[in-house]
């Protein structure tokens, strides 16, 4: 980063906003009307819109002593992008509103707008808006997605069936790892800023907490196969959570095979090197943004040919609860202690 210190007061408001959107290409024929009027225009042409906003508050939802602000910028886009593909649509737009407190400069914010970009031309969307207002204390980060989906096409919580197979892309639980690394760092470097940084290696699990990736081939996947989920959500609390949200809005039950989660080899590695469980890290971590779905049984032909997908379980009537068949052979109900943004800190 630059020496140099800009002011971000020295620009005014408007200021800011045509030195933050002055390189805006847009990208999008259902933009009509981006940055630079009183409004967006966006026409999705005969297709449904999909919205969805997150918050991402300092010291509730990042950290910044670990944080670059160039990953940031990328992952508050990924996070709301993440909740678009869940809902089998395809995001186009994103507006962004910013609360900032006068310890950051202009050069801090432009490292922040790299990252926003760069995801933004990572997953063909167009920033078409949004606000910048003064914060008195802490970074404050309001993103909104929008998306198109053929009428036909969008995929609820609460559509599963009886006898569904239940999925999941990727790898879970190596975010929560990611974390727990960087916190012990922080803690160190708090008690003794002379000792260096020991990451250990463990760049696997800390580049999945501070830049994550939205699954846009799974849903491109989905298209190409002519596969429809009957039940889909991203994973951004824990796994168990994720599960029994379908599950209650689907009204059934389910089983889950611990052995059929997808870990990686490097969270395994580093779970053990903390003496916790991988399948807890799984099933509680949270922040993979990968997606968890069902689908019907007939499909499965189609969902082998995708190394990225993993069969975790299936749905059930109600009444059979949702559960958890251990390596063991053990049967366990299924608890939810994901991240709870509202617990006490």
């Amino acid at each position: 980063m630059s020496e140099n210190r800009t002011e971000i007061s020295s620009l005014g408001e408007f200021g800011l906003i045509d030195h933050l959107t002055a390189n805006i290409e847009i990208k999008n024929a259902s933009t009509l009307i981006g940055v630079g009027d009183d409004a967006a225009v966006i026409d999705h042409f005969g297709k449904q819109t999909v919205i969805t906003t997150d918050l991402l508050l300092e010291e509730v939802h990042f950290d910044l002593m670990y944080t670059p602000l160039q990953h940031l910028g990328y992952k508050a886009v990924i996070v709301n992008l993440s909740d678009v593909y869940a809902m089998n649509a395809i995001p186009t737009q994103i507006t962004m509103s910013l609360g900032i407190s006068n310890r950051f400069s202009l050069e801090a914010l432009d490292e922040f707008y790299e990252g926003v970009y760069a995801a933004c031309e990572a997953y063909g969307v167009d920033l078409v808006g949004g606000d910048t207002a003064s914060s008195k204390k802490g970074f404050v980060i309001s993103v909104t997605a929008i998306g198109e989906v053929t009428p036909d096409r969008f995929v609820r919580r609460s559509t599963a069936k009886e006898g569904d197979l239940l999925c999941c892309t990727g790898d879970l639980g190596a975010a929560y790892l990611g974390l727990i690394i960087l916190e012990r760092e922080k803690k160190i470097f708090l008690e003794s800023p002379q000792v260096k940084a020991d990451l250990e290696n463990e760049k696997y699990v800390i580049g999945r907490l501070l830049k994550p990736e939205a699954r846009k081939d799974i849903i491109e996947f989905f298209q190409q196969s002519d596969l429809l989920p009957t039940a889909m959500m991203d994973i951004s609390d824990g796994l168990s959570s994720e599960i029994l949200h379908i599950c209650r809005q689907s009204e059934l039950g389910c089983v889950l095979y611990e052995d059929k989660i997808p870990i990686a080899e490097d969270t395994r590695n580093a779970a053990y090197k903390f003496e916790l469980d991988p399948t807890a890290c799984a099933l509680s971590g949270g922040e993979d943004y990968e997606l968890l779905f069902t689908i019907p049984q007939a499909d499965y032909d189609k969902l082998v040919l995708n190394e990225q997908i993993s069969v975790i379980g299936y749905m059930t009537e109600p009444e059979k609860g949702k559960k958890i068949i251990t390596k063991g052979g053990n049967t366990f109900d299924i608890t939810a202690q994901g991240w709870n943004a509202f617990a006490a800190k």
